[in-house]
């Protein structure tokens, strides 16, 4: 399972970076408006310091638009996947700017459906919103199963791209599902570490070591 970063916080991502957690990247509007930095920057400075994909979003709403914003953004890294929105334009821009050879990440994505028009419009990525299907009482990780049973029927090569992760236990039950990425906010993936046998087990180990009166070097 591939790890992604959802945010645009430089310092959070070079610090999951350095231990080798991070795979990519993702970003949208919310996230560069929290960064409060010119989006070019950011994006590059992001780029330049991850290996892997690293999503940028448009804004527009008409195809045309779409394309064109997605051209300038690919400009900015090599490593840029130009995230568009699962509309009617946003699957033709994913057409025209994979057709261009640019990596595209399909966003918002809510039903199976939407899914399959996706693959079909070339998307490197799509990306199903666990939290917010569970938001409105529907089972995201049900999103993403029935996904990978229809992408593993036909195979098609987008990759699923498990995004609006909050616990833990999504990225659990998305990795048994067999996603291919997760993306998830550097506290949620920090929170993996967590348990409370864990911590437990150490305050253990500690006083016992505490009573022997040794130190170690």
């Amino acid at each position: 399972m591939k790890f992604f970063v959802d945010t645009a916080d430089v310092d959070a991502i070079k610090e999951l970076n350095d231990l080798g957690m991070v795979d990519g990247v993702t970003t949208n509007p919310s996230l560069i408006l929290k960064a409060g930095r010119d989006i070019t920057e950011v994006t590059r400075e992001i780029c330049e310091l991850v290996d892997g994909p690293v999503s940028a979003e448009v804004v527009a709403e008409k195809a045309e638009d779409m394309i064109r914003e997605g051209k300038i953004l690919a400009k900015i890294a090599d490593n840029i996947a130009v995230k568009v929105p699962l509309t009617w334009d946003g699957l033709k821009a994913c057409r025209a700017l994979s057709d261009e050879g640019h990596m595209v990440n399909v966003t918002l994505c809510f039903s199976p459906a939407q899914a399959i028009l996706a693959a079909k419009a070339g998307a490197t990525f799509i990306s199903p919103f666990i939290g917010r299907l569970d938001d409105i009482h529907l089972d995201g990780i049900d999103l993403i199963a029935d996904i990978r049973e229809i992408y593993d029927n036909y195979g098609y090569e987008t990759q699923i791209l498990a995004a609006s992760i909050r616990t833990v236990n999504h990225i659990i039950e998305v990795g048994k599902i067999g996603t291919d990425v997760i993306t998830a906010p550097p506290a949620v993936i920090k929170s993996m570490v967590k348990h409370v046998l864990t911590d437990k087990g150490l305050e253990q180990f500690n006083a016992d070591w505490a009573k022997t009166g040794q130190k170690i070097g």
